[in-house]
């Protein structure tokens, strides 16, 4: 499942461009199980990047890394929606 989409230089670049906009997030669970949930991009750090889910009593992992990213575990994409 690795899915390399360019250098870990663009990846971050990427996910900066979406810091403070409303996204929605997909996670490969594995066994043909994913989850997606609406959050805004809070933190872009040189390791891993943070996202802050604008459901109400979300559980689950806030932070990932770009290793992550780049395998295709987690999917961002920029939200339609106006952010609240």
């Amino acid at each position: 499942m690795i899915k390399s989409s360019g250098s870990i230089e663009e990846v971050k670049q990427n996910i900066e461009s979406l810091k403070e906009k409303q996204i929605e997030v997909t996670l490969n669970l594995g066994r043909n199980k994913f989850k997606k949930f609406m959050a805004k991009l809070s933190g872009v750090y040189p390791a891993l990047f943070t996202v802050k889910p604008l459901e109400d009593g979300f559980i689950g992992k806030t932070s990932y890394s770009y290793s992550e990213y780049m395998c295709g575990k987690v999917r961002l994409n920029e939200s339609k929606e106006k952010a609240n």
